[in-house]
């Protein structure tokens, strides 16, 4: 009897050490998960990282040997998260004095007309290179089902009016450095045939495309050289060891870095500076910085 009583006692206090162990990993989990939606959602949509990069060119001039090249991508200025994040940015970015700057596409994340407005007082103070600025227009930057060409065509004046060269099918040459800018993919305004006409192997080209599917398509007309690009943000959310559960490209591969194409293109992919949702998670805020160099 005492036996099958002790039996009984050492049975309850199994089942109890269980449930503690059940409780204890119940608590950490939900610690553990509440920990990761804080960084994800407070910490890491923060935490700017400047990326550089050594950027080969073929032909490009000998006064232009070790400048340096900023891009800055997808700023999705609006009322999604805290656009002083921006600014900052911007004033981060301008301690490096870079030479060339880059803007490829996404200013404004549409909903009105107020987003000009904030457009206008970010770009107040924008990012400039000592030699160049040049930008191109992104998907939101046309506003609703990508179509609305007054809006578009707002933001270019108020890019413009501050400094940016926008570049819609268009090339422009600064210093004996050929930008070639291609409007967006998406929307109503994409005719890259327009400019790659007249594309110039013999130049010192790069060409800025904001949404890298561009680069599956039958348009380049025997380019070689770098493509800049933005558009997938990288998927601001990347579980360790797998890929981006959410990218808005066809070719699931354009994640984010450099990728090499094939007819001696490659294709540059920034993550962007801000994001549609105020959450990241190991894919942080980026702004690039190349160092160009003899191609």
């Amino acid at each position: 009897m005492l036996q099958e009583r002790l039996i009984g006692v050492k049975n309850l206090l199994e089942k109890a050490m269980k449930r503690r162990k059940f409780i204890k990993g119940i608590t950490s989990l939900a610690g553990l998960a509440l920990t990761t939606g804080f960084y994800s959602y407070r910490i890491e949509p923060f935490w700017l990282e400047f990326v550089k990069i050594k950027m080969p060119i073929k032909n490009l001039p000998k006064n232009l040997i070790g400048l340096s090249l900023m891009q800055i991508s997808d700023l999705h200025i609006g009322n999604r998260f805290d656009y002083s994040f921006i600014i900052d940015s911007f004033a981060k970015a301008r301690e490096y004095q870079p030479d060339f700057v880059v803007y490829t596409g996404d200013f404004i994340h549409y909903e009105d007309f107020n987003q000009l407005d904030q457009l206008r007082e970010i770009f107040k103070n924008p990012v400039k290179g000592k030699l160049g600025t040049i930008g191109i227009l992104g998907n939101h930057d046309y506003g609703k089902n990508w179509a609305e060409n007054k809006l578009a065509n707002s933001v270019v004046k108020v890019l413009n009016d501050s400094g940016v060269t926008m570049l819609r099918n268009e090339q422009k040459e600064i210093k004996g450095f050929n930008f070639i800018g291609f409007d967006d993919y998406w929307a109503t305004n994409f005719h890259p045939n327009k400019v790659m006409k007249l594309y110039d192997p013999k130049k010192a080209n790069i060409v800025l495309a904001h949404n890298p599917d561009v680069c599956d398509l039958d348009i380049w007309n025997n380019y070689k050289g770098w493509i800049l690009s933005g558009h997938t943000h990288g998927g601001q959310v990347k579980p360790p060891f797998l890929k981006p559960p959410m990218l808005p490209v066809k070719n699931k591969k354009y994640t984010a870095g450099k990728i090499d194409l094939p007819n001696e293109r490659i294709v540059y992919i920034n993550r962007a500076l801000g994001h549609l949702w105020q959450v990241r998670f190991n894919v942080r805020p980026e702004i690039t910085v190349f160092e160009l160099v003899e191609g």
